[in-house]
């Protein structure tokens, strides 16, 4: 190995171990803390790892507060909105990948509009919307809301995907009498799997996470989600820190199953879809 190859793989590699140290350490502390006593959150210099360690911070925040119930709606608010972002978008981006109407393009450009507004910018149409609509306070307000914030970005990651189909397999099923309908369930979505992986993902981020519009819409306490949940949490126990480490991590959980579940197509599909970083 020459000297200089030497020199930019060391390089290289303390960079990466620089940012993994970045990226960990707070990670560490957050779990590290949701494993200690009160007594101990704020003691210095911090242990790496608690001892004696407890599972009372986890047990006080799934037990106070709503936690569960919390929890309950922003599962079911985030399923019901992956579910019909997903079937949504891939519907119209088979219709504009494949299908030839007119002002197709034209449709699509005004779609992508959709992209370019700051999700801030809509907070009061939305609101007033929601009023109308008798959405407010609602689960299925954050629901449709969180669908249609998310659409024009799925439809145009999944527009560049089913376009790289290949043209013959559509073409020999319609000469078997194929309708556009079997063409798109039966070989367009199977072969788009790392697609609708991204896809998946990013919108059960967007649904789980998002704050500002369910803090918005939302005023009875019995349908906050887990954001708004977390934040109240804070807020009534302060210095509660192990607390509030036990309930993030706890929140963690669902987003890291649908990370493993979907990995191995989301690295397909960072490739497939063009997306960086």
């Amino acid at each position: 190995m020459k000297r200089s190859q030497l020199i930019y793989k060391i390089i290289s590699y303390s960079i990466l171990l620089l940012g993994l140290g970045i990226v960990a350490i707070p990670i560490w502390y957050m779990v590290s803390t949701a494993f200690k006593p009160q007594t101990m959150v704020f003691e210095l210099p911090p242990q790496l790892w608690p001892n004696p360690s407890t599972f009372d911070n986890f047990i006080k925040a799934v037990t106070t507060d709503h936690f569960g119930l919390y929890f309950w709606n922003s599962v079911k608010v985030t399923l019901t909105a992956t579910l019909l972002t997903v079937l949504i978008s891939s519907m119209l981006a088979y219709a504009f990948a494949r299908l030839n109407f007119p002002g197709k393009e034209a449709l699509f450009y005004i779609l992508l509009l959709g992209m370019m507004v700051p999700p801030v910018m809509l907070i009061i149409p939305q609101f007033i919307v929601s009023h109308k609509l008798d959405l407010y306070n609602n689960l299925w307000g954050l629901i449709l809301v969180y669908v249609t914030m998310n659409i024009a970005m799925q439809t145009f990651l999944l527009r560049g995907v089913f376009e790289d189909v290949p043209r013959d397999l559509e073409e020999a099923a319609m000469i078997d009498g194929g309708s556009p309908f079997t063409i798109f369930t039966k070989i367009v979505l199977p072969l788009s799997g790392p697609g609708l992986a991204v896809v998946v993902i990013n919108s059960f981020l967007y649904s789980w996470e998002e704050y500002t519009w369910a803090n918005v819409n939302i005023g009875d306490s019995v349908n906050r989600t887990l954001p708004i949940g977390l934040a109240l949490f804070q807020s009534e126990h302060l210095t509660e820190w192990g607390q509030v480490f036990a309930a993030s991590l706890i929140a963690l959980i669902p987003v890291v199953i649908i990370f493993i579940l979907f990995q191995r197509y989301f690295v397909q599909g960072v490739s497939t879809t063009g997306i960086k970083g």
